[in-house]
């Protein structure tokens, strides 16, 4: 009995971190921080890891993507799924062609980066809402540009994608998407259009651990499902701070596992 539980006990730790990343998710992101490394301690190769996570996570966008659809600049849409469709392909399989032992060197300074990242959005995000406070139309936007820099962000989602929120919505900004709502809409589209691409191509290439990605799924749906109640009512920077000091951890401890 007891060595019956003590080897599916990573079973739990699996649907415990699932429906913790499924609620930060649904506040304020960085799931990816606790779902991943989980998968990883698991025995699960760092690759696979990392495309069973994806797999995991991404209904949960699509979700958002239908609320938010409204809100969306007609005009920009084939810039912006172009450049994800492209990047999200190409990051996933740069990823697939990774050594394994490259890859997971290469965790603890992606997971820094990505923390980093989160940390630095909530400053750029008020002076978006800040900027956008004052109704403006539609402005010119240098679409070529905003194409390729898109792709790189694109790129980045396919190959890990944590933090990836916020470099969407900066090429977005810097090229003149100035309204804070279509800023948003057009940054769920491509992230999730990416991870969708990406998604297809870990599926196809059989890099998906699929009873780990089943469990993770469902209770990330719930965790996400919690999370969207409760939202509204916590603060934001309280939740950015939070995945801030999960992502730096999570860091540290592979800096000290891989050293």
């Amino acid at each position: 009995m007891i060595s019956s539980l003590s080897a599916h006990w990573h079973y739990f730790w699996l649907v415990i971190a699932s429906f913790i990343a499924g609620v930060m998710n649904a506040m304020a992101g960085g799931g990816s921080f606790i779902s991943f490394p989980v998968m990883l301690s698991m025995g699960i190769a760092p690759i696979q890891a990392n495309a069973t996570n994806t797999v995991a996570l991404w209904p949960g966008q699509l979700t958002s993507v239908a609320a938010l659809r409204g809100d969306l600049r007609r005009d920009l849409l084939p810039v912006v799924c172009a450049a994800s469709v492209l990047g999200g392909v190409s990051g996933a399989v740069v990823l697939l062609n990774t050594r394994q032992i490259t890859f997971l060197h290469m965790v603890p300074w992606l997971l820094l980066g990505a923390s980093l990242l989160f940390g630095i959005s909530g400053p750029v995000s008020r002076w978006l809402r800040t900027r956008s406070a004052q109704p403006h139309a539609n402005g010119a936007v240098a679409i070529v540009p905003l194409f390729f820099v898109l792709l790189v962000v694109c790129f980045y989602i396919g190959y890990f994608g944590a933090g990836s929120g916020f470099l969407i919505l900066s090429a977005l900004a810097l090229f003149g998407v100035e309204e804070m709502h279509a800023l948003n809409s057009l940054k769920v589209l491509a992230a999730c259009l990416s991870n969708f691409c990406a998604v297809v191509t870990f599926v196809l290439s059989g890099a998906v651990i699929w009873h780990y990605c089943l469990i993770s799924m469902v209770f990330a749906g719930v965790g996400g499902y919690v999370g969207a109640q409760y939202a509204r009512r916590m603060n934001a920077d309280v939740l950015r701070t939070i995945v801030v000091i999960t992502g730096c951890l999570m860091a540290a401890y592979f800096f000290w596992r891989i050293g």
